[in-house]
């Protein structure tokens, strides 16, 4: 693209041509009217006088050429930028005469019937051939929209490529933020509510299912030990336990829900699975696990020290330990995203926030159900043999399978941060256990009160003092990684060679060459992520067979949450990782489910023309 001289005199030079320059800028919206859920496309015509020229570079976001506009009534797509009068370069298009820029938009269903006025604004950057060119230019105005009751208006539906502007000139999609595009339009023979309720029903399985996820692990084996416990039990106190556990797993959802309204509210793009991107939740949850672990291995048992008597302890505590069982269950399952589970969190996130809460309360239902069934039929349990040494055997084998998560936890830990930290957090695990020794050693119903408070005191000194000293984190400076020979791919770490980083600009650019592209979008704390990698797509056979059909490997990692990938996953209703789909030149993408299976990648990839 042209660049200005520099030099005072020049300025001057400029600044008088730009009070001679006769541009215009004219906005416009159509249609006028729309109902809920129609579509309709904003525009800006620039007028550009017979000896200057606009310049627009493709391959970039918003070079001093580009039209924006946003309404919380309305979701924008991407600018449509329309065929060049000259093509000088691949990065250096020419506009003569009169150009239009437009920006398609979807009217929100919840959006407020009556007029609204929308706040456009066009810039541009005018230039004479000699390669002066004016001070870059901004023209605002508010462009007046009337949205009417749902159903009223019949709109054609919006056709993002090959769309002819006024001028007659075929627009073409430039380069954008992902994100921001227009989601695939509704079945118009689907009315809202079945959609919503469908959907909802779809929550529901997928919190079935959730309970098969690895990452629930840990909670199957506390449950399983509960209900081995319950066996021996009065039947009755069964259902108690049910409801006690469900209970945790939706105050549990409730209070993550919460979460996620208030931080979109402010503004902020979360997903399914943000808290885990907290190096301190990581911290918590590993904690927690470790000292539920070492409970089971009789280390300490939970009795708080104003209550007297083992039975009076033992009544209680196996209700709340149900309780507190549900509370964990829900941290862990959001570390997967279960079959069906990414669809329906994917919808609840693009709706009001108030939808929000109601399809996590589902998930939390459904993750729940098994159990619930299992209280009002208390009968299933007979298969469990009679108390014996193999409860004892069985419990402390529950012991070790938790030890075993911790252990995943802090590997995932370790490549979130590095190996300094790891022993660090060990050190302080290390600290934490001692503590809970000291509880549980100490603050028994044979100790008077004085010493249980005494040493209930110091255990928090000590966890707390330890965490202090231990678990302060710095993060350090990323070294710099390899490019390829044309400076656009860089591989990406920790992943075999031959994928590459994740960026907008680097999929867009693929994607404009024609040539297939595929995005694993995952988390070191995603157990789903790493199976699907370990056993699927990082698979030498697996990677032979995408460079048989030259497509382009693409990782986007979300450990750590990154925005660009939280919108593309948006642009797709999908709200977390895992998330795979696969561009096909000249069709639409398969968009692949949360487990994948080899057959389904080779049935993607089946799509794809052969090379001549």
């Amino acid at each position: 693209m042209h660049r200005c001289p520099k030099g005072w005199p020049m300025i001057i030079i400029m600044l008088g041509m730009t009070l001679l320059a006769a541009q215009s800028v004219s906005f416009g919206i159509d249609p006028a009217q729309l109902g809920a859920g129609a579509k309709g496309t904003l525009s800006a015509t620039l007028t550009i006088p017979s000896d200057l020229k606009q310049t627009h570079d493709p391959t970039v976001e918003n070079d001093f050429f580009y039209l924006k506009a946003s309404h919380p009534a309305l979701t924008f797509g991407r600018i449509n930028y329309p065929k060049p009068t000259k093509i000088k370069a691949e990065d250096e298009w020419e506009y003569h005469g009169r150009v239009t820029l437009s920006l398609p938009f979807t009217v929100r269903q919840n959006a407020t019937v009556g007029r609204i006025e929308i706040p456009a604004e066009m810039a541009f950057n005018l230039c004479y051939e000699s390669g002066i060119c004016l001070p870059p230019e901004e023209k605002a105005e508010q462009v007046a929209l009337e949205i009417l009751p749902s159903g009223v208006t019949d709109t054609p539906e919006f056709i993002e490529e090959d769309k002819v502007s006024e001028t007659g000139e075929t627009l073409v999609v430039s380069v954008g933020t992902a994100g921001s595009d227009i989601p695939p339009p509704d079945d118009p023979a689907e009315n809202p509510l079945t959609r919503f309720l469908i959907f909802a029903l779809i929550a529901f399985v997928g919190g079935i299912i959730m309970n098969a996820m690895p990452c629930i692990l840990p909670v199957i084996s506390i449950r399983t030990m509960s209900i081995v416990r319950q066996a021996q039990e009065d039947k009755k106190r069964i259902l108690s336990h049910s409801m006690a556990y469900t209970g945790g797993i939706l105050i549990a959802f409730v209070i993550l829900s919460a979460v996620v309204v208030i931080l979109k509210l402010a503004g902020e793009s979360v997903g399914w699975g943000f808290q885990f991107q907290n190096i301190w939740f990581n911290i918590i949850l590993i904690s927690i696990i470790h000292v539920f672990a070492l409970s089971l291995f009789d280390v300490f048992i939970i009795n708080a020290p104003g209550i007297s008597g083992a039975n009076k302890a033992s009544a209680r505590s196996g209700i709340w330990g149900s309780f507190a069982g549900g509370l964990i269950a829900v941290p862990l399952a959001t570390a997967c995203s279960a079959p069906l589970l990414g669809p329906a969190i994917g919808f609840a996130f693009l709706q009001p926030v108030w939808v929000i809460p109601i399809f996590f309360l589902l998930i939390g239902l459904g993750l729940a159900f098994p159990f619930i069934l299992l209280g009002f039929i208390p009968s299933a349990l007979k298969v469990i043999p009679k108390p014996g040494e193999w409860m004892n055997v069985f419990k402390e084998i529950m012991g070790f399978i938790l030890i075993g998560v911790a252990l995943w936890m802090l590997y995932d830990l370790y490549q979130m941060t590095d190996g300094d930290y790891l022993f660090r957090v060990l050190l302080f695990l290390g600290m934490l256990s001692f503590a809970a020794w000291l509880y549980g050693r100490f603050v028994r119903p044979e100790y008077k009160s004085f010493t249980k408070w005494n040493v209930t005191l110091w255990v928090l000194v000590i966890i707390i003092a330890s965490s202090m000293y231990f678990l302060p984190y710095e993060a350090k400076v990323a070294q710099p990684v390899a490019v390829s020979q044309d400076g656009l791919l860089i591989q990406a770490p920790k992943a075999p060679a031959g994928w590459y980083q994740f960026s907008p600009k680097v999929v867009n650019t693929l994607i404009d060459r024609s040539e297939p592209v595929f995005l694993d979008f995952g988390a070191v704390w995603c157990k789903t992520c790493k199976l699907n990698e370990t056993r699927v797509l990082f698979r030498p056979d697996t990677m032979e067979e995408f460079k048989a059909k030259g497509v382009n490997l693409i990782k986007g990692d979300f450990t750590h949450g990154d925005p660009e990938i939280q919108k593309w996953m948006e642009k797709h209703n999908r709200a977390g990782v895992p998330f795979n789909i696969l561009y096909i030149p000249g069709k639409e993408p398969v968009i692949f489910s949360e487990i994948i299976s080899r057959k389904a990648i080779q049935d993607a990839l089946a799509l794809i023309p052969d090379k001549e």
